[in-house]
Parts: C-alpha cells; structure tokens; sequence
C-alpha cells in the first residue's frame, strides 16, 4: 500500500511538472506568435540606454513567459553584433523581473477553474481558422494547462508532509541557507524553468510543507540555476556573447549574496508584506520573488560599466563581432540633400555585399569542412543581411519623398534593385547551409570528384560576386562587363557538373541523395551568378 501511495505521489508530481512545463511553454508561443517578429524589434530598438533595455527584457520575457528564452535571445544579438554587452546586461537584468509575472499569475489561484479554461483554449483552437484566433487559442489552452499541472504537482507533494527525510530537509535549510540555496539552483539547473521551480515553491509553501526562512534562499537559487540555458547557448558563440552569458550568472549570484546578508531582514519585510496586504502564501512568494529581482536590479543597474568591466577582464580576447547595425542612414542627410543621402545608401548596400561575401564564403568552408562555426557565421550574417534590406529600405522609401533628379531617381531604383539581389544571395547561400545540414543528418557522403567540382563553382562564384559589387563601388563598367562573361562560365559549369554528376549516379559512384545535394547546391550558386549580373547590370545602365 505505501509503495503505491509513493508511486502515485511521484507519478502525479513528474505529470503535473511536464504539464505545467507544456503549459509555460505552449502559452509563451501563442504570445510570441501574437507579437509576430516584434521580439527582436523591441531589443534591437529600445535598448539605447540601461534603462530602456532594462524595459525591453520586461516587455519580452512578459511575451514569452521565460527568462531563459530572453537571455538566449540577447546572448544570440550579442552574438551576432545586433547589441553591444552593455545594451545586453540591461536586457539581462529586465528579463529577470519579467518573469516574476508567472509567479503572481500562479499567486491568483485559479486551480478550481483550470479545465474550463482548457476547453475554451480548445474550441479556440479547433473550431476557428483566423490564425489570431488560434494564437488566442494556444495562449488560453497554455494558460488553463499551466494551472492544471500545478495543481497535479500540489497533489502530489501533499504526501511529502508525512516524510521525516523531508522534515528534516526543511528543517536544515532554514538553519542553513546555503543548503536552500544550492537545492534551488540545483533543481532549476535540472528541470531549466525558474518558473517552474519557483511555482513548486509556491506550492510547498502553500501546503505549509516549508516555511519562509526555508523558502526564500530556495528561491534565490531558483534564479542562480536559470543562468545555465544562457551559458549552455553561449558555449562556440563569440566572446561578447559568452561575457553576455557570464554577466548573467554573476548578477544572480551577487544579488544572492547580498540578499542572504541581509536575510533576517528581508524575511521580516516579506512577512509584514504578507499581514499588511492580506496576501495567500503563493502571492507571498510572488511578491519575494518580485522584490528580489527588482531590487536586484535597483542596486545593480548603476554598476554596469563595471559588470562589463568584469566580464571582459574574466573572458579576455578580441571581441570579433562585426556590428550589423547600419551605419550610415541618419535621416538628417535627408533633410540636407538627396544626393547626401543616396550617397549614405550606397555605402551600406555595399556594407550589406560585403556580408553576403562573408556569408558565402563562410558556406563554402561550412560544405568543405563540416565545421559549425561556419554554418553559424553564415546564418548569422543572412540575418544581419535581412535586417539591413529592412532598414536601407525604409531609407530609400524616405528619400523617395524628397525631390531628386533624373539621374538620382535613376541611382535611388538602382539600390533599391541592388539591396533586392544582395538579400536574394543571402537566401542562396541560407539554402546551401540546409543542404549541407541535411548532407550531416542524413550521412550523405559526396565522391572526391563531386567536392573538386563544388570548390571550383564556390571559387567562381564568389569572385563574381566581389567583382560586381567592386564594380558598382567604382562605377566601372570595364569591370561589370567581365562580371557578365563570368555569370556565362558559370552557367556553362552549371550545365557542365549536371551532365557529370548524372554520369557519377548511372555509374554507380554516386547515390541519388548525393545527386540531390549536389544539383541543388550547383543550381544555388548559379542563382547568385544572377544576381551578380543584375547588380553588374545596373552599373552599366547606370553609366550609359
């Protein structure tokens, strides 16, 4: 009898856990839906200075329902030069008060009503076809999953009561609160959801199974073990994403240490919270929560140049990252003179081709070598590429509006065309990496041959492609025109290694996936021959 007493004690506490986890998870991607690319936009936009990055952090970890998912986002931006570290921390430090949101939502106590709201997400979801209705759907489905697992996981902890392992567990961690501290960070490391160990709490707390001297060092380990997801993606990123990774880890760990300093004090303030506001125990721990991370932030959020200081000092090395913001579109060249800011556009058209290089470049290794630092580097600069189609174009569409001549009306379509190709190249080049990818999965090996005749196209290509954008620097025509007879070898080759590669599978050298991979990476490349051209092309319509 007591081993099925035990056994329906851990089922209901790992089912509900997975529940509740699917339930954070599920709601966080409606809301991330709802916002649509928005995420991304509000940190790159709204981190200008700490304390409008501070908000950014708050605004998307409220979306997302998770920390982790914030940081990992930064840490990505960082990565990829979207954000400096500094903008980074304050993202870091607004992340952790966002998620303090889930632990007020599950202080409200809404068990009683969890299938109800279940089955309104579940007619959202099945019996509408507007995809903001289905993204209303999956935010109810998650929100009402959310509270049903906890309330399985609070069914199952009930029988904890009866332990004398648990008691004295509970006991020794509010004469130590180290011990409380390690059991949350270690917990959290494990289940890789401070909302989730944080709603367990809420839940212990609630039953009366541990009391508050237990519970608050338990919950600052809860945030010093939500810094793992955030190290673990910063492991082969750049050195200023892993800096952006260790800030994360040593804010949470000060703040703990200052916290544990002045324990007595903050368990009374808790307290006295707690009888002046009438709150329930699970609203209790929220607002511990929240006051942590808020005053965490208070106190920290004036030392950032000196965290960065740290950081730099603790993960020496050349900060490599390339910085994909543009450079050079100030509307004020737009006010001053059309011809100023075509000028201006221009130059980062050329910015953005000289990323598309990079970026094929760095595909080319990736199909040679198998490396994911190359893979990585290309995926990363064909979403810097997009960002800055997105923002040149805006650039040229204000220009538009000004007054321009014959010649800059004809320069202003001649950059909006040029920006089109470049961001086609790096979709080209996106696809080769795929190719690659699915090369990797699936344990598709290419014959000697076949890579010969790769790294010949890869060669061509992308010396026709800095040819081209050489060519539009200069103006020279004498150079665009080679680029037209270079885009003809390459279409040559194209047909030529088609041919070839046909003769390899009927030969039996070659499988038909290889064949696959290899026609699909040729026929890419010759694809961004001709873009090459239109850019060449341009240039001499341009002169003539």
């Amino acid at each position: 009898m007591l081993e099925l007493d035990i056994q329906k004690m851990i089922f209901e506490f790992i089912g509900g856990l997975g529940i509740f986890l699917f339930g954070i998870k599920y709601m966080g991607d409606g809301l991330q839906r709802s916002a649509g690319d928005k995420l991304r936009d509000i940190l790159d936009k709204f981190t200008t200075n700490p304390i409008m990055g501070v908000l950014a952090g708050i605004i998307v970890t409220i979306l997302i329902q998770s920390s982790s998912g914030t940081t990992v986002i930064t840490v990505g931006l960082v990565s990829a030069g979207f954000m400096t570290l500094r903008q980074a921390i304050g993202v870091i430090m607004g992340a952790n008060i966002g998620t303090t949101v889930t632990a007020f939502i599950i202080g409200i106590k809404i068990s009683d009503y969890a299938l109800p709201i279940i089955a309104l997400g579940a007619v959202l979801l099945f019996f509408f076809k507007s995809k903001r209705i289905h993204s209303l759907g999956q935010i109810v489905f998650g929100f009402g999953t959310l509270f049903f697992g906890l309330d399985l996981m609070g069914e199952g902890m009930k029988p904890l009561r009866a332990l004398q392992a648990f008691q004295d567990l509970t006991v020794s961690m509010s004469d130590n609160p180290l011990l409380g501290v390690l059991v949350g960070t270690i917990f959290t490391v494990i289940v890789q959801s401070s909302s989730a160990t944080i709603g367990i709490l809420q839940e212990l707390f609630g039953q009366g199974l541990v009391d508050i001297k237990a519970a608050l060092p338990v919950l600052f380990g809860d945030n010093i073990g939500t810094t793992i997801t955030a190290v673990l993606a910063s492991i082969g990123a750049s050195v200023a994403a892993r800096r952006a990774a260790l800030t994360h880890v040593i804010f949470n760990l000060l703040g703990t240490t200052i916290f544990l300093i002045f324990l007595p004090l903050f368990t009374i303030f808790v307290q006295f919270l707690q009888l002046k506001l009438e709150l329930n125990p699970e609203m209790t721990i929220a607002f511990a929560h929240g006051t942590f991370n808020f005053s965490n932030t208070l106190i920290q959020l004036p030392l950032i140049g000196v965290l960065a200081w740290i950081v730099t000092k603790l993960i020496p090395g050349n900060d490599s990252v390339v910085e994909y913001k543009p450079k050079h579109l100030d509307p004020i060249f737009i006010e001053q003179s059309s011809s100023i800011a075509l000028g201006q556009a221009k130059e980062e058209v050329l910015r953005m081709g000289k990323f598309a290089v990079i970026g094929l470049e760095a595909s080319s290794e990736y199909q040679k070598t198998f490396q994911q630092k190359h893979a990585d580097t290309s995926m990363q600069l064909e979403d810097a590429i997009n960002n800055l189609d997105r923002k040149i174009t805006d650039y040229l569409i204000l220009i538009s509006r000004s007054e321009m001549s014959p010649a800059e009306s004809e320069e202003h379509s001649m950059l909006l065309d040029t920006v089109r190709d470049i961001e086609r190249i790096g979709d080209h080049f996106e696809n080769v990496v795929e190719l690659v990818n699915y090369q990797i999965t699936n344990k598709v090996k290419l014959t000697d041959s076949a890579k010969n005749d790769l790294e010949e196209m890869f060669v061509l290509t992308i010396q026709t492609l800095k040819d081209a954008l050489t060519s539009l620097d200069d103006k020279d025509t004498a150079l665009a025109s080679k680029v037209l007879k270079s885009e003809e070898q390459i279409d040559k080759m194209e047909r030529t290694l088609r041919k070839k590669h046909i003769l390899r599978i009927n030969e039996g050298t070659c499988t038909g996936s290889a064949g696959i991979i290899f026609v699909d990476i040729i026929s890419n490349l010759e694809r961004i021959g001709d873009h090459s051209v239109n850019i060449a092309e341009a240039v001499l319509g341009n002169r003539d």
